[in-house]
Formats: structure tokens, sequence, C-alpha cells
């Protein structure tokens, strides 16, 4: 007979539609944190007199977050529950801001650059799953959408709103990481009711932290292209989370921080957008479009700052963030279906290292570059890794569909 304790819990929790919004929330608001710093850049880089190479650094250290939780977490969920994961995931998402809140340094903004990463690597992977997993039905590829779009939209709400309260409110380092924390709440207070989708959950001790990448000799060719894409996808995106303010500023003389945000946005709506109304598009077309795309954005880019017009960059982003949703969605798929079953899961984790590397590496090398060259000099490198790499993608791509 259930007892009394057991029949409340269960109508407290949120199950079917709502908690699948409560965990969609969960993933926007955790990425919305790692864009929030994308319009304080600028001002960071004033108030604590650092360089360019510095503020790319800082950008790119949140890497080492996402690769922690890669490496040595990706199991969690499965293991301790997806609630408990994503709890922990959102529980050091506020230190990471409070850690913002009271920066002094670039240390504490690596620090905090460090928290945030891992927060949404855990947390990132511990929602796809579980909305997997709340969807009913045979077919999870709606899962896979929604959690795609909701990280879009997430990291462009992000932007947008720091930009705004940078802009037009006080306190622009101290105030926008006070209203994250607010929203951190509200979040963490849907997520602590949403039923668990784990029948029996383990123990802390049960998670193995033995690191599992690899790709198996019989898909390795195959494996190129999609990898190449999404490593491209996400180094458009890194470009203009880290590097878009400075280019707005030193290059098109915009200094309204509101503005970068909105750029920011622009292209993750786009994104989003593209996401959600291109899924009967196959992954395999999806990720040839997008690898032909990135061609002409990377070139809009470079063309943007030269001519220093404004209609230019906002072309420019709308079409990479189409190139970057269909390079990140096709990417994936793709990697899903070349995968063998039982290995799935290294597959899938060494796409996304792939994709990790993309968000940070190239933008490390512009800010090198840009430190004894002209911006301009440096975003053109930048394009010219591009085309090369979305060449040599085709290529394989070709090759593999014949």
């Amino acid at each position: 007979m259930t007892s009394y304790a057991e029949t409340k819990t269960r109508d407290i929790e949120l199950d079917g539609g709502a908690a699948m919004a409560a965990v969609a929330a969960m993933i926007a608001a955790l990425f919305a944190g790692s864009t929030a710093l994308t319009p304080l850049y600028v001002i960071y880089k004033q108030a604590f007199g650092f360089s360019q190479v510095t503020l790319t650094l800082v950008y790119a250290v949140y890497v080492v977050g996402n690769l922690g939780a890669l490496l040595m977490f990706g199991r969690l969920s499965d293991v301790i529950g997806r609630r408990p994961a994503a709890l922990a995931s959102t529980a050091v998402a506020v230190v990471s801001a409070l850690v913002f809140l009271l920066a002094q340094n670039v240390a504490w903004l690596d620090v905090a650059r460090i928290l945030s990463g891992l927060g949404i690597g855990v947390g990132a992977g511990t929602g796809t799953a579980w909305l997997a997993e709340l969807i009913e039905g045979e077919d999870k590829s709606r899962a896979a959408v929604l959690a795609t779009s909701t990280n879009f939209i997430g990291i462009g709400l992000g932007a947008l709103v720091s930009g705004l309260l940078a802009e037009y409110a006080p306190w622009p380092l101290r105030l926008t990481f006070a209203v994250y924390l607010a929203l951190l709440a509200l979040v963490t207070l849907l997520i602590w009711r949403t039923c668990e989708t784990v029948s029996r959950p383990g123990r802390l001790a049960d998670v193995s932290m033995r690191p599992r990448l690899a790709v198996p000799v019989d898909i390795r060719a195959a494996f190129v292209a999609p990898a190449i894409t999404g490593f491209g996808a996400m180094a458009l995106v890194g470009f203009y989370a880290a590097l878009a303010p400075s280019i707005l500023v030193q290059q098109l003389h915009v200094a309204n921080h509101a503005v970068a945000g909105g750029l920011f946005f622009e292209l993750s709506i786009v994104a989003a957008a593209t996401i959600l109304g291109t899924t009967r598009l196959s992954s395999r077309h999806g990720m040839v479009a997008a690898l032909v795309l990135m061609i002409p954005a990377s070139v809009l880019v470079v063309a943007a700052q030269i001519l220093a017009s404004m209609s230019l960059i906002i072309a420019a982003t709308a079409l990479c963030g189409v190139a970057a949703a269909l390079g990140y969605r096709g990417g994936l798929q793709v990697i899903s279906q070349i995968a063998p079953a039982d290995r799935r899961a290294e597959v899938v984790s060494t796409f996304f290292l792939c994709c990790f590397c993309g968000n940070a590496l190239p933008v490390i090398g512009i800010g090198l570059l840009s430190s004894w060259a002209y911006p301009a000099a440096a975003s053109l490198a930048f394009a010219g890794m591009i085309i090369i790499f979305s060449l040599v993608a085709l290529g394989f791509g070709a090759k593999y569909a014949r």
C-alpha cells in the first residue's frame, strides 16, 4: 500500500510537459551563464588592465571545466540519478556566479570560468539524457532538438541581458551576476521538484572516473568530416562570444555594450530557429550545408571588419548562426549514426572534445596574432583556417558518401 509520504512526494513532483520545461529551463540557464561575460569583457579589460591575449585566455579556460566534466563525470547522472546530478551542476553554477560577483582580478575570472564550464558540462549531459527519458514513445530525436535549441536560446539571452544591464543599469560587473543568481535559485527549485527517471540511483562512490575517448579504426575516415564540422561550428560561436565586443569597439567604433550582447543574441536565436526549422533535413545534408555556408560566413566577418560595416557584420552573424546550428546538429547526428552501438558513448565524447577544442583554440590563436598584427589580419587567418577545414571536411564527406 502506498504510504502518505510517498503520495505527497509524487503529488508535488513535476512530470510530463512541466518536467520537460523545467529541464529545458535548467539547460538554458546554465548556458546563459557562459555568455553573460561576453558584453563585459571590454569592461573587465579596462578595470583589471589586461591584454587582448589575456582576454582570449579567460574565455578559453572555460573549456578546462568542460573537459573535466566530459572526462571525469560523463556518467555521473547515469549512476546517482538525473536530479542529484542536475542539482550538483546548478550548485557549481552558483559558486561560479559568486566568484564572478566578487572578482578582484584575472585569477578570479579564470576560476569562475572553469567552474562555469564544469557545471555546464555536467548539466548539459544530464539534461539531454533526462529529456530523452521524459519524452514518451520510441523517437527520442526531440530530446536532441530541444536540448540544442535551448542551449542556443540560453547563450543568446545571457549575452543580451548582460549587455542591456551593462549599458543601462548601474554596477555592470556586479548586477549581472546578482540577477543570474536569482535565476539559478528559481531553476534549482524547479529541478528539485522534477521527477526522477533513473529507477535505481546508486552512490557517488560507484561513479567511474576513467576517461573513455576513442574512435574505432573502421570509422576513423568517416569520423573526420563530422568532427571538423563540429570544430568549425563551435569556432564560429567562440569567435563571436569572445571577440565580437572588441571588434565592435576597435574596428566598427561601436562602444554600446547592449549592441555587443544583441549581436551574439542574433547569432543564437538564428541558430535555435535553424535547429527547430530543419528537423526534416537529413543529418548528412545538414552537415554538408554547414560546411558550405562556413566559407561565405567567415569571409563576410573579415569584410565587415575591413569595411567597418555594421550591416555586413549583421549579415555575417546571421549566416554564422545558420552554419553553426547545422554543423553542430548535423555533425552530432552523423556521429551517432556511424558509431557502433557498444562504443557510442566513447565516439560521441570524442566528437564533443573536437567541439570544445574548436570553441577555444582558434580564439587563442586570434588573440596571439592580434597582439603583433592588425586585428583584421588575425581574423583573416581565422577565416582561412575555416575555409581550409571546410574543404577538407567536404572531401572526406564526399568520399564517405560514395
